[in-house]
């Protein structure tokens, strides 16, 4: 994870005050400015990232594999 702000941080920094989120990720496929990421977040919160990303993928996986409905 990069360290200090990406070039879409003022829009996760909106999002979290926003939704008054304790953290946010943000990721950007061809965004205008380019790809990018961001993530703002308690320490705690990003120890905790690799294993809430993965459970993610896994899950995103697992709805990818079903049959149309």
């Amino acid at each position: 994870m990069a360290i200090g702000p990406g070039i879409y941080d003022e829009f996760c920094t909106a999002v979290r005050e926003h939704t008054g989120a304790a953290a946010v990720i943000l990721i950007v496929i061809q965004g205008n400015r380019g790809g990018g990421f961001s993530c703002q977040a308690p320490l705690e919160i990003q120890f905790a990232l690799p294993k809430i990303l993965r459970t993610l993928a896994e899950s995103i996986e697992i709805d990818l594999a079903r049959p149309p409905q």
